[in-house]
């Protein structure tokens, strides 16, 4: 697999504005503030760090790009794109003073942990992985007619552990029947276990457009002092969680999960999205929750009920983990 450079040298965030860079210009007064946040002139930022800038369309959508880099961002929206993968934002950027700002959350736990990817220290391996099907037992997940999300879910955590040990992981289930797992015991029992990665797999339904909802997102933990992309049962709560040690990890791992289904499997990319689901907050390790297709969909949710699908998907999972690995453990 052909993975673009990751290396970038990033100087220490500068909140002094300078004159105009492309057609996106820094403003000569102070970067202003969005409600209580303060922000950073995205000009500035990218010349520091040897990006060009331009418009896509004026006023609207700008992209920022070096070789193998192409970042896309739309004023007043959370949806951002990295070398043509969705990835959500905590806050939009914003147009002031005639220049564009960012929020220095989203540079620090958005842009740099893909840009420049921290590495494991030298020794350090990836070796055990935590594949976490979704619900079971009294929980069935999603109903579609007769098809339960349980059901499915366990069978593709189960061909993702067949190829990942054939790729040399020693790879081990929250449940391997149909029993019913506490929340909070997955992400111990993966904990317990020594496990480096915790991938928990779970199939989406919509209960509106079922024609026209489709694709594949990933989510990680959300950054304290954000909301979530997904703020279900979450209510108000941005305090920081012990899964928030894993931030930049999980960010990455998220990532190149979500490239490889998208691009193994010609998926509509629904974006790496942020949340706070307990199997998150309580993870120890890198985490990832994946949501691998919509079974409410008439295509694809057909598909997932397959076996041959699964597979498919499965290999995709395995080649996103192993493109993580091949990020982290360079030199190590």
């Amino acid at each position: 697999m052909h993975l673009p450079a990751r290396k970038l040298s990033w100087p220490p965030i500068l909140f002094v504005c300078a004159a105009g860079l492309a057609s996106i210009a820094s403003s000569t007064e102070p970067a202003p503030r969005s409600g209580s946040r303060q922000t950073v002139s995205i000009a500035e930022w990218a010349r520091a760090n040897g990006f060009d800038i331009h418009w896509l369309k004026r006023e609207e959508t700008f992209e920022l790009s070096k070789p193998s880099w192409d970042l896309s961002f739309t004023v007043d929206s959370c949806e951002a794109r990295l070398n043509g993968i969705d990835l959500w934002l905590s806050f939009p950027p914003i147009r002031r003073n005639g220049g564009v700002y960012l929020a220095p959350l989203d540079i620090e736990t958005a842009l740099r942990p893909l840009l420049s990817p921290a590495r494991n220290r030298p020794g350090l391996r990836i070796r055990t992985i935590c594949l976490d099907p979704g619900h079971g037992g009294k929980d069935p997940g999603y109903c579609v007619g007769s098809h339960q999300e349980k059901k499915y879910t366990l069978l593709f955590a189960k061909e993702v552990r067949r190829l990942l040990t054939r790729e040399g992981f020693k790879v081990f289930l929250t449940r391997s029947s149909d029993r019913f797992v506490e929340l909070p015991a997955r992400a111990e029992l993966a904990k317990l276990k020594g496990a480096d990665l915790f991938v928990s797999l779970h199939f989406n339904a919509s209960e509106t457009s079922r024609d026209s909802v489709q694709g594949t997102q990933v989510f990680c933990i959300t950054p304290a002092g954000a909301g979530s992309t997904n703020n279900k049962g979450e209510g108000g709560d941005q305090s920081w969680c012990s899964g928030n040690r894993q931030n930049d990890r999980s960010l990455l791992l998220a990532y190149d999960v979500q490239k490889a289904l998208v691009q193994g499997l010609s998926l509509q990319d629904r974006g790496v999205r942020r949340a706070r689901f307990a199997v998150l907050r309580e993870a120890s390790m890198p985490a990832i929750l994946v949501e691998a297709g919509f079974m409410s969909h008439p295509v694809e949710g057909r598909r997932i009920f397959t076996a041959a699908y699964r597979e498919k998907m499965a290999q995709a999972i395995a080649a996103g983990l192993l493109a993580y690995r091949h990020a982290v453990e360079q030199g190590a």
